[in-house]
């Protein structure tokens, strides 16, 4: 079901699309291709929104940093927004410090995705299109990008990621959803329960930047590996916590690259027994532990998000991989296809 959900300054009509199925109900919007609700039962079979948001356009367009959206062109971080390739420079939008974060201060985030319905036997979705200019945030290449949201009879949700370009480029596609399972709005994060399949992350320095090759996890409070709560090792005196005020960091996937989505990650809130299960093609998770959001934000729930109230799990390919020739290539060429694929998959 498509309703008008507001107004862009410049008069662009702004709409919300409803889709259900499985005992999972869902709210996009054209702007960001965001998702603005997504509801689950708990072990009761009580529904509630399980992902952080606002009520109103305004907020989205003022306030919002990157809740429910789709990112890109480059999910993550570029250092200092440059990268040579095939022998040509580029510097890309800056807007986190000296480094450029997801595509952009005008990524894909902001802009308005054209949306088509679709039911497909038991399957209902949207495909969501959009046309990233060649030059477009610095970026090289026209970039057609179809992205296809779909909710099965399970109630799990599918992103399907797709991507051409006439001219190589870079390309790293992911959404970026606050989850809290015990429901938007409901507090701290710290107690929810998190596993992910990775025997290694990348350090960071000051700016984010990943600082040499991948580490094991061993030994840190990077290990995941068991299931433990988020709160357990979230205030350790690690240099890599403190430059990150908390977990903002990516995890090398055991699996690497795969050609169908793989588990990797598994997060539940006890409390409500709402459990996400997650699998993708990527080689790649950024866990982000909602380190900076600072009590100004208000969400539906009428409630104001401070630091720890949501988490983000990011499947992608690794940051600033444009400057790292060991990491799995981002570059795209014509005449090739970006594919990804990410599944939540939710239980109680």
């Amino acid at each position: 079901m498509k309703s008008l959900f507001g107004t862009l300054a410049d008069g662009t009509e702004i709409h919300s699309w409803a889709l259900a199925n499985g005992g999972t109900r869902m709210k996009v919007l054209s702007y960001g291709g965001i998702v603005q609700s997504l509801e689950i039962p708990d072990r009761e079979g009580r529904l509630a929104n399980v992902c952080l948001g606002f009520d109103d356009i305004e907020d989205y367009v003022a306030k919002s940093p990157y809740f429910g959206a789709l990112i890109g062109r480059y999910g993550n971080r570029i250092g200092k927004g440059r990268f040579t390739l095939d022998g040509e420079s580029y510097q890309v939008d800056v807007d986190d410090g000296a480094n450029s974060l997801h595509g952009g201060a005008d990524g894909f985030d902001r802009r308005v995705w054209d949306i088509e319905p679709f039911t497909k036997g038991s399957d209902v979705g949207l495909y969501l299109y959009y046309t990233s200019a060649d030059g477009e945030m610095g970026y090289p290449g026209t970039l057609e990008v179809k992205v296809t949201y779909t909710l099965t009879p399970l109630g799990d949700w599918h992103i399907d990621y797709e991507a051409t370009t006439d001219k190589a480029t870079v390309v790293n596609l992911t959404s970026h959803v606050y989850w809290n399972l015990a429901g938007e709005g409901s507090g701290t994060i710290e107690n929810h329960e998190l596993k992910i399949a990775a025997s290694r992350y990348t350090p960071v320095d000051s700016g984010l930047i990943p600082a040499g090759e991948p580490a094991p996890v061993a030994g840190t409070p990077f290990d995941f590996r068991r299931t433990k709560a988020i709160g357990e090792d979230l205030r350790e005196a690690d240099q890599q916590l403190l430059y990150a005020k908390g977990f903002d960091h990516n995890w090398v996937l055991d699996k690497g690259i795969s050609p169908r989505p793989e588990w990797i990650a598994a997060l539940k809130d006890p409390s409500s027994g709402r459990t996400l299960r997650l699998a993708t093609t990527e080689p790649g998770l950024q866990f982000y532990s909602g380190n900076f959001l600072d009590g100004t934000l208000v969400g539906p729930s009428g409630r104001t998000y401070r630091q720890g109230d949501a988490l983000c799990l990011e499947t992608q390919h690794f940051p600033d991989s444009p400057n790292r020739p060991s990491f799995p290539s981002t570059v795209l060429r014509p005449g090739q296809t970006y594919r990804s694929t990410t599944v939540h998959s939710f239980s109680r």
